[in-house]
Parts: C-alpha cells; sequence; structure tokens
C-alpha cells in the first residue's frame, strides 16, 4: 500500500520579522510535539522557507499516512485539535494537498 501524503503551506501573521519569526517557531514546536502521539503517521517534516520570495508560504507540513483513513482520523484526533486549538489565527492563508504517492 502506497503512503498518503498530506502537505500543508501556511502564511502567518506577524507585523513585524520577529513577531513572524516567533509564530514560526510555535507552529513547528506544536507540530512537532504530536509526531509520536498520531497512530498511522508514518513521517512529519515542518518546513521553514527561507527563499523570503513574495510568493512563498513561510511554513511547510510535509506529512505521511499509511492510509486515507489513517489522514481522515488524524483531522479530529485530539493532539491534531489540541495543536490547531493552540495556534489559533496565526495564520493568514493557508494551502493543502492530500494525495497517494
Amino acid at each position: 500500500m502506497q503512503p498518503v501524503k498530506h502537505i500543508v503551506m501556511w502564511n502567518l501573521r506577524g507585523d513585524s520579522e520577529q513577531e513572524r519569526t516567533e509564530n514560526i517557531h510555535k507552529v513547528k514546536q506544536e507540530f512537532e510535539a504530536i509526531r509520536h502521539e498520531i497512530p498511522g503517521l508514518k513521517l512529519l517534516e515542518i518546513g521553514v522557507d527561507f527563499s523570503k520570495i513574495d510568493y512563498a508560504c513561510h511554513v511547510v507540513l510535509y506529512s505521511e499516512f499509511v492510509s486515507a483513513q489513517a489522514l481522515q482520523d488524524y483531522a479530529t484526533h485530539p493532539a491534531h485539535i489540541r495543536v490547531k486549538e493552540a495556534l489559533g489565527n496565526l495564520r493568514t492563508h493557508r494551502y493543502q494537498v492530500d494525495y497517494v504517492g
């Protein structure tokens, strides 16, 4: 069975570069903290853009799940809900792609 890949990219709030950097760090910390709590999660990476080009997103989540059902279960898992609540409205934009590959 091929893994299901779940990629999410965000632009984050921040009135200054320092505030945005703090928000990026918070996103990274929160997701990395749940890495071992999610059944069926094979891989989780948080990447931070360094290019600073105007069309780049600030942060990307790259994750792999053992199945589409594992990804679906992740969406309602208490650890994931906890992260969503902790991050509140830090994002200004969100993009997502899920695929088998």
